[in-house]
């Protein structure tokens, strides 16, 4: 069963409230003169905090309604313990700090790189990336947060489910259909477009997993979000969560003689640790009840490795259940 289409009406409005905003701030952004950075920032500056801070209570309008609604949808009567002040979730950026300071940001970003030897124009276009980064995170966030504040509230809900849209990138789609408890905090990053739906008990549908998901997109689009070697070890029959946490920041690297490895897994409470375990043992290599005094003596192979080196598509196949991208 796909999300509820009030989930989806409340994903497409959230959308929709924070491309306008984006392109508001792209209007006002438009006015800095490369030549007076300081002074054309005062001017805009406050229709700009006018602007994040309206859009972001405009996104936060609506979460309880929804919530009820989604509750309302699942079969339950809602029972909300108090009216969600939305005016409190604007004016204020998601990390807690004020906007004022947030949205100075895009502005230093702009001087640093004119100091640094940048031609102006270059960082202003800089300067504006960040502005438009932070204004369609702010908005999301507002909308997110009110939520986050609805389900708790609701003492119907007993937590959420993690709703992916069209367009979400492998981090997200991994998270697809995860069922999180109603103090969970939602889990996201700038331009992230999941939204929550709100779960009752008794009551949850079989909602979309990342592997339909990924199953649902085009190979080009596959390729896309997950890379030409992770989409194809994904299609060959590899854990999608194993690819995706394997390409975490940090955690890739190349080994002295230029294998492309990675660290995740590799923990000793590490699905790959724990297999290489398992088969020292098998082979007698090591006594059965090493425990966590076992030491890994491989590295673990990335997907592109493992094609670069297999022969066949059998013995690809061994290599990705090897290294626990097959599980």
């Amino acid at each position: 069963m796909p999300a509820l289409p009030v989930t989806l009406d409340r994903s497409a409005r959230q959308r929709a409230l924070a491309a306008r905003a984006v392109a508001s701030a792209d209007r006002l952004w438009a006015r800095m003169d490369p030549a007076r950075i300081n002074r054309s920032w005062r001017e805009i500056s406050e229709p700009m905090l006018a602007l994040l801070t309206a859009s972001q209570q405009a996104s936060a309008t609506g979460s309880q309604a929804y919530v009820e609604a989604a509750v309302l949808a699942s079969g339950a009567r809602p029972d909300p313990a108090g009216k969600l002040n939305t005016a409190a979730l604007a004016g204020i950026a998601a990390d807690g700090r004020d906007l004022v300071s947030l949205l100075e940001i895009p502005r230093i970003t702009a001087l640093t790189q004119i100091s640094a030897g940048i031609p102006a124009d270059a960082a202003l276009q800089a300067g504006r990336s960040r502005l438009l980064r932070t204004v369609s995170s702010e908005v999301a966030d507002a909308g997110r947060v009110a939520s986050g504040v609805g389900i708790v509230a609701d003492r119907t809900c007993t937590g959420y489910v993690r709703v992916v849209s069209g367009g979400a990138c492998s981090r997200c789609i991994v998270l697809a259909g995860q069922v999180y408890g109603s103090q969970t905090a939602f889990d996201r990053h700038p331009h992230c477009k999941c939204v929550h739906e709100p779960t009752v008990r008794g009551r949850r549908g079989a909602h979309l997993e990342p592997r339909q998901y990924f199953d649902s997109l085009s190979a080009a689009e596959q390729q896309r979000r997950f890379g030409t070697d992770g989409a194809r070890a994904i299609r060959d029959g590899a854990d999608l969560r194993q690819v995706v946490n394997a390409r975490r920041k940090g955690r890739m690297y190349a080994t002295t003689d230029g294998v492309r490895a990675t660290r995740e897994g590799t923990s000793k409470q590490g699905t790959f640790y724990r297999r290489e375990r398992a088969r020292a043992i098998a082979a007698g290599r090591v006594p059965a009840d090493i425990g966590r005094q076992f030491q890994l003596r491989s590295a673990r192979l990335m997907p592109e490795e493992i094609y670069r080196l297999a022969a066949t598509r059998e013995e690809a196949i061994a290599l990705l259940r090897r290294y626990a991208y097959l599980i």
